[in-house]
């Protein structure tokens, strides 16, 4: 993309949102992106064991 369809995506943009919600959407859009970096970059939250599987008998255990 160059230069001119930047320009042209921008002018629909602030045509679309007007020049008051420019800031606004920005800094949502940067909140996004930064969030979604910062669950890329941890680990995964450890599941902890379900109650049922703890209490699940074996097949065929019927005691």
């Amino acid at each position: 993309m160059g230069f001119a369809e930047l320009l042209f995506i921008l002018v629909i943009v602030l045509l679309f949102f007007g020049a008051g919600r420019l800031p606004k959407l920005g800094e949502a859009l940067g909140k996004t992106i930064r969030g979604f970096k910062d669950s890329m970059r941890s680990e995964p939250p450890a599941r902890p064991p379900a109650q049922d599987e703890e209490r699940r008998l074996p097949p065929g255990d019927l005691s």
